[in-house]
């Protein structure tokens, strides 16, 4: 098998070959610094969640269910404006809040633990129901809310180019 070349590769737009390196602050450095301060913010929201309402031992774990929809809800809106409005948007802002803060937030790790804690407490429906219905649930729900946000960026940016044609 024949190597690739590097220039076959995909380019992250947010890292991409046009972002030039001539310093500590130009290149990934940045990227990384951002993903860590994000994931560090989402990952105290998300302990906060579960301090605040804390879910038994062998019960349903709605706290995580309900952080990892809302955060997949939000990780929907963010993608949506940020496709937008992408030559306005600074490059750090995705990796920032949808790496970082929102991919703080979410978790697989709690989400995987708590289908094991169910297994345990042998709840299988409540385990197989935490299992697959978290999954379709982040899904359908990242589809929707990107779904609905643009569909409410282009009603917004044909009334605002009605008002403009109408000067």
């Amino acid at each position: 098998m024949k190597p690739r070349d590097p220039a076959e590769e995909p380019v992250d737009p947010d890292v991409g070959a046009d972002v030039p390196v001539s310093g500590l602050w130009d290149g990934q450095a940045p990227v990384f610094a951002v993903v860590a301060v994000g994931g560090a913010l989402g990952a105290v929201a998300r302990y906060g969640a579960a301090v605040l309402w804390p879910t038994a031992s062998g019960r349903f774990p709605w706290t995580t269910f309900l952080v990892n929809v809302v955060g997949c809800a939000l990780i929907g809106v963010l993608m949506a404006v940020v496709a937008e409005l992408r030559p306005h948007t600074h490059r750090l802002v995705r990796p920032f809040l949808g790496t970082g803060v929102l991919g703080g937030f979410t978790t697989f790790s709690t989400y995987a633990m708590d289908v094991r804690g169910l297994l345990v407490a042998e709840r299988y429906a409540a385990a197989g129901a935490c299992l697959f219905g978290t999954m379709a649930a982040a899904v359908l729900t990242v589809w929707g809310s990107a779904s609905l946000t643009r569909y409410a960026l282009a009603e917004r940016f044909a009334a605002v180019a009605e008002t403009e044609g109408a000067r």
